[in-house]
């Protein structure tokens, strides 16, 4: 299956909620095929599809021996705050601090349509609510001040155009 190309922002892919998956048929699981590999090529954590143009609430997910596929996840239960430095794919070279809960439940579907429910902390915890937030339309930046924010952005712009 080939990599596909990350979009970057201001790519508006990028900034709407994506669809619910009804069809767990051959087309997401090359979709997801595809996704592992991409993420591996690029050497990121995670990935949503929107990040590679695909309107699907489905992100991957490898950390050490762990691969996690969300479908259609939802944020059921967080709690504590942890202030760490996040980068993405989609906005390559830039990095800035975020604050995202410590520990974070998610109920999702998984490749075959099963559902599951998973409760990770720290690290894991991160990946799975930085790649959720791209599934509805937000960026890591979304989540800083107003004033770094605007900075940042401004600098992300000025890289298309170029």
């Amino acid at each position: 299956m080939p990599v596909r190309t990350i979009r970057e922002y201001p790519d508006p892919v990028l900034r709407g909620r994506a669809e619910d998956v009804t069809d767990f048929g051959e087309e997401l699981q090359s979709l997801l095929e595809d996704m592992w590999e991409t993420v591996e090529r690029y050497d990121g954590v995670g990935l949503a599809a929107p990040q590679i143009g695909v309107n699907l609430r489905v992100a991957v997910i490898g950390w050490k021996d762990r691969k996690i596929v969300l479908v259609n996840p939802v944020v059921v239960e967080y709690e504590g705050e942890e202030i760490l430095e996040e980068g993405c794919l989609s906005a390559p070279g830039f990095y800035e601090k975020v604050a995202r809960p410590e520990r974070v439940v998610v109920e999702a579907l998984d490749e075959k349509g099963q559902a599951f429910r998973t409760e990770e902390k720290g690290f894991l915890a991160r990946a799975l609510m930085h790649e959720i937030d791209h599934l509805e339309g937000r960026l890591f930046f979304d989540r800083i001040s107003p004033l770094k924010r605007k900075f940042l952005k401004r600098k992300l712009e000025k890289r298309v155009e170029k």
